[in-house]
């Protein structure tokens, strides 16, 4: 079995390794690793994968990155400069000459970095100035611009330099073997600015993945082609499993209430300052409710498939969650998005099992008839969030039921995917829904409806 500081070598690279690739290890997560290695050995590398896969990994990318750079790094494990330098063929007494040199440089730290490469480099890279010359980066597009930078943050150009003075010594010291020794040397550092350039480029790789994906998120929902349909349907269920997160850990911290830091003070007078006993405060339980309505009609089916999205996940997030969809009439959704899978519940819903979803929109039959069914059920508990294009095709708008509604939620949010320039106009009744609302938003792409989501939770 190698000694314990080879080991510990090859355990501080690899780390290194995997912070370039962009996976945070923690120094508690370095010990736990440690202490794994210790019990675990190096002999079995797939024994040693999952033990690092079981503290390092937090989601799949981890996982990915991981397995990726365990190859590389086994597959040939990095060298030394010193050992690089002694397989090119120079001999124990040179390099001693070339480390007397080296201490008496003034920018030995840096130049080394670079010419070691490996974990020493990963090291530079984490430096203040190098992070500064990134942090305008945006794209691939800007990474040879922001390569330079990044190399002058690291020092490459006084690195250069330094190595002249160097190769001079070198000469005066070994003759032509000196100069091919700084030749070797200039090599190192030509191969630590390629390691740097290709850095850069993955960071602007990744930095660009999520403005492609918000740039399909702001893309209006009409503009969709069917490919992009279901890139956003993905995006909305990720935005909804983490909201679906965030209720989890809410309810967590609520059955155990939150420290109430004036109790805590004044109880901690009786003991001289300190505080012995916490004191909590709990949340008040106000059992809020969430009623949606939402229209189905062909007009606007293409928002609401991504709506009714979030519907089923509303269930989750409100105890008392109501759902509805019409055109004409209007039914009750609650118990297909409870029991059902999202994707048939969406498919009943549309196939007409809930409500008939011919003809055109009514939507002062549709708010009468909840009205009559359910406007008792509303209270000041009770948000009420309603989408639709508020096109009434010129006929009865109900906008008199809408007031009546608010008047007993606690909120009304309407959702309408047009923009505001169009509210108003032809038989939209939208100017007339405004004064009966305590939100109106315009919801046409993605982020509108997170933005839109995130606003009916703060009504609760």
């Amino acid at each position: 079995m190698p000694d314990t500081s080879t080991i510990l070598r090859l355990y501080d690279e690899l780390l290194w390794s995997l912070r370039r690739e962009g996976i945070r290890i923690a120094t508690s997560q370095a010990i736990d690793l440690v202490r794994a290695v210790r019990v675990l050995g190096i002999e079995d590398r797939s024994l040693l994968l999952h033990a690092f896969e079981a503290v390092v990994c937090k989601c799949l990318r981890d996982r990915r990155v991981l397995r990726e750079v365990f190859e590389r790094f086994f597959d040939g494990p990095h060298k030394t400069l010193w050992q690089r330098l002694a397989v090119a063929g120079f001999g124990e007494a040179e390099l001693a000459v070339l480390r007397a040199i080296l201490a008496e440089l003034a920018a030995a730290p840096r130049f080394m970095a670079l010419a070691e490469r490996g974990p020493e480099l990963d090291r530079l890279l984490t430096l203040a100035e190098v992070e500064r010359a990134m942090s305008a980066m945006q794209g691939s597009m800007q990474a040879g611009f922001f390569g330079h930078r990044v190399l002058e943050g690291a020092g490459l150009h006084v690195a250069r330099s330094s190595l002249e003075a160097v190769r001079l010594a070198l000469r005066d010291a070994l003759g032509a073997r000196g100069d091919a020794l700084a030749d070797a040397l200039s090599g190192e550092l030509d191969e630590a600015a390629r390691e740097i350039r290709e850095h850069v480029r993955r960071v602007a790789e990744q930095r660009e993945a999520p403005e492609r994906a918000s740039g399909i998120t702001r893309k209006t929902f009409f503009e969709l082609d069917p490919r992009e349909i279901d890139e956003v349907r993905r995006a909305v269920r990720s935005f909804a499993a983490r909201l679906r997160g965030r209720e989890r850990v809410r309810r967590r911290r609520a059955l155990h209430g939150r420290i109430d830091p004036h109790r805590v003070l004044r109880r901690a007078l009786r003991t001289g300052g300190v505080p012995f006993a916490l004191p909590r405060k709990r949340r008040r339980k106000d059992k809020p409710k969430l009623i949606l309505l939402c229209d189905i009609s062909d007009s606007v089916r293409r928002v609401a498939t991504f709506l009714l999205e979030f519907v089923h996940v509303a269930h989750d997030l409100w105890d008392g969650t109501r759902s509805f969809v019409f055109v004409g009439d209007i039914g009750e959704t609650t118990d297909l998005f409870r029991r059902e899978p999202v994707e048939i519940a969406l498919a009943r819903a549309y196939g007409g099992a809930v409500t008939p979803v011919s003809g055109n929109s009514n939507y002062g039959r549709a708010l009468r008839t909840f009205a009559d069914r359910h406007l008792r059920e509303i209270d000041h508990r009770t948000t009420v969030v309603i989408l639709g294009d508020g096109r009434t095709n010129y006929a009865d708008d109900g906008a008199e039921i809408l007031a009546e509604i608010r008047a007993r939620a606690r909120a009304l949010v309407w959702l309408c995917p047009e923009p505001r320039g169009a509210w108003g106009t032809g038989d939209s009744a939208m100017m007339r829904y405004i004064p009966a609302s305590t939100d109106v938003l315009s919801v046409m792409c993605a982020q509108d409806l997170e933005s839109a989501a995130r606003r009916i939770r703060g009504h609760r």
